[in-house]
């Protein structure tokens, strides 16, 4: 069972940036950001599947948002720039160990792992 501990959620203002951390231990297939505000459906943010690099976003975060990770001993971070209100919510890190099609690649229900969560509140 791969362990996921979040961290760097915090408030920020409208245009501002923030950088999330993701401690993994266990390993794993793919890793990815979902997030999820009052009174909405969990989303995937971003995702990368750790064996090739390849990497997934969400059009609404596009060209925003980064995920990386430097190796498979190291944290996973999302880097969020020029953030807005609508970037609200509490952010997830989520693992899963096997291969699956990359048209899953934001489906929550395909990742067995997940971390507590880390609260982003982005002010106008």
């Amino acid at each position: 069972q791969v362990q996921l501990v979040e961290s760097g959620g915090g408030s920020v203002q409208a245009g501002g940036s923030l950088r999330l951390t993701c401690a993994v231990s266990g390993y794993t297939w793919r890793l990815a950001w979902f997030r999820q505000a009052p009174g909405k459906e969990r989303e995937g943010v971003a995702a990368l599947i750790t064996s090739f690099g390849t990497t997934y976003y969400a059009d609404s975060v596009k060209g925003r948002f980064t995920i990386s990770r430097a190796d498979a001993r190291s944290p996973l971070y999302l880097q969020m720039d020029r953030m807005e209100p609508e970037d609200t919510a509490m952010y997830y890190c989520a693992a899963d160990a096997a291969p699956k099609s990359a048209t899953v690649v934001f489906d929550s229900r395909e990742y067995t792992s997940w971390g507590q969560g880390t609260q982003v509140t982005v002010s106008s």
